[in-house]
């Protein structure tokens, strides 16, 4: 067994994986804020305006790394719902659970700025547009996968169907990278491909897009830790290492 593989199952242990996130949320945190701090800083007042869109373009630096969040969690929420129901790992069902909430939030920011950002470019802050119209879809399975993980009582269940839900619901996300290029779409082509070498921005404006883009992600992985703690610490209640846990927390 390798020393990945042996990670990977280590953190299948719930006291090994609380006390792992007990030591790193602080740090994801902090350092998410700080770069958050940085890349606003940087791209709000340090870059210069667009020659065609002026300063409402600044925008794209929390819509377009919300837009790229929301993608990515439900990913990462498809994985792990496809990890839970293939080798029945509790912490896997947890991740795509407690993902949820946060993708949601990511693509409901992506949407409003995205509405924001539409009024001064289109002239108006919606369109049915093949791009637009994709990510409303991707929000509407984030409630689906919510909804559905409280309608049923048996938490496992629940858990099973939501991630039944996330897994077929993957297909929207090739749908909404390639809308632009499948379709006759307003929506402009992603500016942005650095695995392509095709990236058209600036780079003095591509920077503080991707610093944000590192913040978010930093922010994820802090807030679902947090999430996952405490539905660990519910479906663990009985046990021994709880039980210390609530003991050691009285006498601090």
């Amino acid at each position: 067994m390798n020393a990945l593989t042996l990670w990977f199952h280590r953190m299948g242990s719930p006291p090994t994986f609380y006390a792992f996130a007990e030591r790193w949320r602080p740090w994801f945190l902090w350092s998410g804020l700080l770069l958050t701090v940085v890349a606003l800083a940087w791209g709000l007042f340090f870059t210069p305006a667009d020659y065609l869109q002026g300063d409402s373009y600044r925008i794209i630096y929390i819509h377009v790394p919300s837009a790229w969040m929301g993608q990515f969690v439900f990913a990462v929420m498809a994985v792990s719902g496809f990890v839970a129901l293939v080798w029945r790992i509790k912490l896997a069902e947890i991740v795509s659970l407690a993902s949820a909430p946060i993708g949601a939030t990511f693509t409901a920011i992506a949407l409003a700025t995205g509405s924001l950002w539409g009024r001064p470019t289109w002239g108006t802050y919606w369109v049915w547009d093949a791009r637009l119209t994709s990510t409303l879809i991707l929000l509407f399975l984030y409630f689906g996968v919510i909804g559905l993980s409280r309608a049923i009582e048996d938490r496992r269940k629940a858990a099973r169907a939501a991630a039944l839900l996330a897994i077929v619901g993957l297909v929207n996300i090739p749908i909404i990278q390639y809308s632009v290029y499948w379709w006759n779409t307003l929506h402009q082509p992603s500016s942005v491909r650095l695995f392509r070498g095709e990236t058209t921005i600036d780079p003095s404006m591509l920077w503080p897009l991707l610093l944000m883009a590192v913040a978010t992600k930093l922010y994820y992985a802090w807030s679902l830790l947090g999430r996952a703690q405490a539905m660990v610490l519910e479906q663990e209640s009985g046990k021994d290492w709880v039980r210390q846990l609530a003991t050691a927390d009285r006498n601090a």
